[in-house]
């Protein structure tokens, strides 16, 4: 019979040690570590048939003394997390789409876009050219394709008119159509 460790009940201290092990393999909003550490709560409840609210109190002093020890800021994740995206060709809607599903707040998010420096031109080329679209197809397949490529640009969160510049321009076009 395969040894399954048996979830201990969470404590201040049990809770602090997962987070900052989860914190050192990955960067966090607030809330998503909120969600991390409620995931590992319940998983122990579960086992010991205990209600999960009762460990409320527990996770938040947690977060803040993560906040307070400026392991966690929303701002800087958030901005990170845009450049990383941006960097692999990521469109402001999917931006927006991925920080809001890890819990950081609209203005922050707001802020962060309208600091950032790339436009959706220059991540559409990007995309194109990492999904091999457009002008970056083999140019046999480019009439036949145009319309599932255009789909895929939409899908990516580009809008109708920038998908159409790059999907319609050519691979020595610098963006700015």
């Amino acid at each position: 019979m395969p040894d399954k460790r048996t979830p201990k009940l969470p404590t201040v201290e049990r809770l602090t040690r997962a987070a900052l092990h989860y914190l050192e393999r990955y960067s966090s909003s607030q809330e998503n570590l909120r969600k991390v550490l409620e995931r590992r709560v319940l998983k122990a409840c579960r086992v010991h048939e205990r209600d999960p609210q009762d460990f409320a109190d527990h996770i938040q002093a947690v977060i803040e003394k993560c906040l307070s020890a400026g392991l966690i800021n929303d701002r800087i994740y958030a901005e990170t997390k845009t450049a990383s995206l941006r960097r692999r060709g990521g469109s402001r809607r999917k931006i927006e789409a991925q920080l809001s599903a890890k819990g950081v707040d609209r203005t922050t998010i707001e802020g962060v876009l309208n600091d950032d420096q790339h436009s959706d031109a220059e991540a559409a080329r990007v995309y194109a050219r990492r999904r091999r679209l457009g002008p970056f197809r083999n140019r046999a397949d480019r009439n036949d394709r145009r319309d599932k490529d255009l789909a895929a640009m939409c899908r990516a969160g580009f809008s109708f008119a920038v998908s159409k510049a790059i999907v319609d321009g050519t691979a020595e076009d610098d963006g700015s159509n």
